[in-house]
């Protein structure tokens, strides 16, 4: 079903190609520029193809992977997310894998969850000091699923360590007790182990939830819900996590991670997931979303569950900060449209105006020197401006609403043109960010309330995060970093001794 184990990555003296048999896919965000020449990928890149990479691409856009050549290309192309993975069909009945669901109460949504399961697969259910431990028993009795119980709660990390010292199988799935898998979901996830270096694979979790006013907005923007782009999961990009609300993971490479036996760092109550999936990434495994493959997850019908539960992720960031160092920031901020910005802030038009002006001109040198088309290059540095107010007044509505509200309310004293300007740049960057995310989705609620909700989320969400730093003695969730490498261009071929890299400033 799967390649043998190869050692761990980080030992391999060469990344090994995709396996023959896999097909990639281009991202929906990877443009082509000239023949050749590409632009895409998390962090974005631009890469121009040898005529040895040429020959490899033609040989992948014919067909999956066919040899060495075109399997060390399609293997760089997915590492810098120009490109995704499209493995091989790989039949349900041969997977080894057994299915890991911690509860804890609930057992109305436990047996939705095992009926959803079925029982092509062993599922093991972690009793985590349920107070109605007999109704637990008979859901998992019900459903033919071997049930382990905790007497004392220790949180979802510790429930699912319990079950993996009894779990032999190769693969692993990880499925919440409040999650509902559709047909066919695990097969799909595990067709991605074909590759020897995934360590986990995730499918997009879609909100479940009753059509109250909390409930719409959940189903429309839950926090568990990346997007439908498929993705490498790498911190700092796109796609920076996966929740094991359900994940499917290679059982060697979570031991190989493991700190003092534990997979799940069982200190932490939240986020305890992520932190699993970046020591995998730090380790060299690859992670992979898959959000074609979809799984069900019930989301709060009233606002307290939901604003409680965002301020619960929001605590995990200072001790993920921690544990990760640099891998948490806020904000990734880009030089010249983070000055851009600053300087409309300031309400200073014509110095945006001239910074904006020389960020075309400085980025058109460096693509000159490279010899790469320049062709949109304003159209791309005004959308990359517009995505960093967008960021910024996030970011604001997060950690600092109160002073964003005052800025809007406050009399103030001079001019009623300044007065007003003010208002209206703090308006702007309060809303513009809730009236993106609703143009861009199903329009379950109206913006009105789509905003509200979305500038509540933030706002529960950031007061996690100082409560966490505050608890953790650290402010590096609160810290932005700047991105100070703007643009990798890299002459990139079908073996590494035709490679050359370039990192212009």
């Amino acid at each position: 079903m799967t390649a043998p184990l190869p050692p761990p990555p980080g030992s391999l003296p060469g990344l090994p190609p995709l396996p023959a048999g896999f097909r990639i896919v281009p991202d929906p965000a990877t443009r082509e520029l000239a023949p050749g020449i590409w632009f895409g990928g998390s962090p974005a890149r631009i890469i121009r193809l040898t005529r040895a990479g040429q020959a490899a691409w033609q040989e992948l856009r014919c067909g999956p992977v066919a040899s060495g050549a075109s399997g060390l290309l399609a293997r760089r192309l997915t590492d810098a997310g120009l490109a995704h993975p499209l493995p091989p069909p790989d039949p349900a009945a041969a997977l080894d894998v057994t299915v890991i669901v911690p509860a804890r109460d609930r057992a109305d949504l436990l047996e939705r969850c095992l009926a959803a399961l079925g029982d092509a697969h062993p599922v093991v259910v972690v009793d985590d000091g349920s107070q109605q431990p007999g109704a637990v028993a008979k859901a998992a009795g019900r459903h033919g699923a071997k049930l382990i119980r905790r007497d004392v709660n220790g949180g979802p990390g510790a429930a699912r360590n319990t079950a993996l010292d009894s779990v032999t199988s190769e693969l692993v799935a990880f499925v919440d007790s409040d999650c509902v898998p559709t047909p066919g979901w695990l097969g799909k996830l595990a067709a991605h182990f074909a590759d020897p270096l995934v360590a986990a694979a995730a499918p997009r979790i879609a909100g479940l939830a009753p059509a109250t006013w909390a409930g719409r907005y959940t189903s429309a923007s839950g926090a568990l819900d990346l997007g439908d782009r498929a993705a490498r999961v790498v911190p700092r990009t796109r796609v920076a996590y996966v929740p094991t609300a359900a994940l499917v993971t290679r059982r060697a490479a979570l031991l190989a991670v493991a700190r003092d036996g534990q997979v799940f760092d069982e200190v932490m109550r939240t986020g305890e997931d992520v932190d699993l999936v970046w020591r995998l990434h730090e380790a060299g495994w690859r992670v992979r979303y898959d959000p074609a493959v979809l799984v069900r997850h019930r989301e709060p019908a009233s606002w307290s569950g939901l604003l409680a539960r965002r301020y619960r992720y929001g605590s995990s960031a200072a001790p993920l900060a921690l544990r990760h160092p640099g891998s948490v920031p806020p904000l990734v901020l880009s030089p010249w449209p983070a000055a851009t910005v600053a300087a409309a802030l300031a309400r200073r038009p014509v110095a945006a105006a001239a910074v904006f002006g020389a960020s075309v001109i400085a980025t058109d040198r460096t693509l000159r020197r490279a010899r790469v088309p320049r062709r949109g290059t304003a159209r791309t540095l005004l959308a990359a401006t517009g995505q960093t107010w967008l960021g910024i007044g996030r970011y604001g509505t997060q950690y600092a609403a109160p002073l964003l509200a005052a800025a809007i309310a406050a009399p103030g004293r001079g001019p009623a043109t300044r007065r007003w300007g003010r208002r209206a740049a703090a308006g702007a960057l309060l809303l513009a960010a809730p009236l993106t995310a609703w143009a861009a989705i199903p329009q379950a609620l109206d913006p009105v309330r789509f905003t509200l909700g979305r500038i509540a989320d933030d706002v529960a969400y950031g007061l996690g995060v100082w409560s966490g730093c505050i608890a953790s003695r650290t402010t590096a969730p609160l810290r932005p970093v700047i991105a100070w490498h703007q643009l990798r261009i890299t002459a990139k071929a079908s073996h590494p001794r035709d490679e050359k890299d370039g990192n212009p400033r």
